[in-house]
């Protein structure tokens, strides 16, 4: 099944979901949760930090407050883009020659998980894994060979990562995570560990001021901007009162919270995104050239309900615009460096594509601890 027929088939089940949770009584009396009803939840789909997702303490700190959705254990998300342009420079020939072509599809798909595997309140452990997929086709691919070698070709991302949380009292905090991963078009067959793998990770000292407001500052090291870099971070957790609230790991990611009901919870804000695959290109370019990278960002507005179907099962759909700051392939033989360092080198600019805005449109399917299971937790 192609992911625009599963996209289309899980849109229309869980519009159902909706539209049958609306009509439901119990559903649809809003109430004030003026309590925590959830434990903290885990990172939103364009999140790269993973704070405190199994439970709360009161005598340690975390960077989670009170009002935060339902801790998610595995998330599946469907993605999809309307047309848009793309106007490409070829730098792979002399003298360079301009293209342009239609994206008539873009789509994307994810699955996710996070496990605990150490929960005490001085220590907490969680390890994560997902799978990322990504597909373009072209109104005429013909009119480049970056296009044909793009065209209905399978991106991948495989990765895992692990977090760790230690409350130091009742105010202090420190956040760590190392995430690894595969990304590119791979297959089991010919996959190499060193071609593919990109490692990222953070590092955050953090205060917890009330159980209303935690907020910490540390450093990013990721692909959010294309290429590997460093760069300060914040995080700011803060719930206003019974109705609103924000969460932000500024610079990458900003939301305003509206909790609608226990049940129900409506985000806006914008995220940037950072893509970065390594590519074997099915034919050659103009320069003989068989190896690419290719390095995008994005910023997306969005807009995103979340809501409770049935105890443990949530889902979410998400709307909003895609900007598309970069989507450029430079030469992976260019300038080899080291695992780690910084930037991946220099390497020269074989493609540049300037891609147009587009609406997005998104369905989430995710898991959460049943609330048996939270009752039994907080009469322990």
């Amino acid at each position: 099944m192609s992911i625009s027929t599963a996209f289309r088939r899980s849109a229309f089940l869980l519009l159902t979901a909706l539209a049958f949770g609306a009509a439901c009584p119990a559903y649809a009396q809003v109430t004030r949760p003026t309590t925590p009803v959830y434990p903290p939840p885990a990172p939103l789909a364009t999140d790269t930090a993973a704070v405190d997702q199994v439970g709360s303490n009161k005598e340690f700190a975390t960077p989670t407050v009170v009002g935060m959705g339902p801790s998610k254990g595995v998330v599946a998300h469907l993605e999809g883009l309307a047309n848009f342009s793309v106007k490409t420079d070829l730098r792979d020939r002399d003298p360079a020659a301009k293209t342009s072509t239609t994206a008539v599809k873009n789509r994307r798909a994810f699955i996710k998980g996070y496990i605990p595997v150490w929960n005490h309140p001085h220590l907490k452990v969680i390890l994560g894994f997902n799978y990322d997929r990504e597909e373009f086709q072209f109104a005429a691919p013909d009119n480049s060979a970056f296009y044909r070698n793009l065209e209905d070709k399978g991106l991948k991302t495989l990765g895992t990562q692990l977090a760790v949380i230690r409350p130091i009292d009742e105010v202090h905090w420190f956040l760590g995570r190392v995430k690894g991963e595969l990304n590119g078009d791979y297959t089991s067959s010919e996959l190499t560990i060193p071609d593919y793998l990109k490692v990222s990770g953070e590092f955050f000292y953090g205060w917890k001021r009330s159980a209303t407001f935690s907020w910490g500052v540390g450093l990013q090291l990721g692909y959010t901007f294309g290429r590997q870099s460093i760069y300060p971070a914040v995080i700011y957790n803060r719930t206003f009162n019974d109705r609103w609230g924000v969460e932000a790991l500024f610079p990458a990611r900003v939301t305003v919270r509206r909790n609608l009901s226990p049940r129900t919870l409506l985000l806006a804000g914008y995220t940037v995104d950072g893509l970065n695959y390594n590519i074997n290109l099915r034919e050659k370019l103009a320069n003989g050239l068989q190896t690419l990278i290719v390095r995008e960002t994005e910023v997306k507005g969005r807009l995103r309900l979340e809501r409770e179907i049935y105890d443990f099962i949530w889902f979410g759909l998400e709307g909003g615009y895609r900007y598309n700051y970069s989507f450029n392939a430079f030469d992976k033989e260019g300038n080899k460096s080291s695992l780690f360092s910084l930037g991946g080198g220099t390497r020269p600019k074989i493609i540049s594509n300037s891609l147009g805005g587009a609406p997005y449109a998104a369905v989430e399917l995710f898991l959460v601890p049943p609330r048996k299971f939270l009752k039994k937790t907080a009469s322990e």
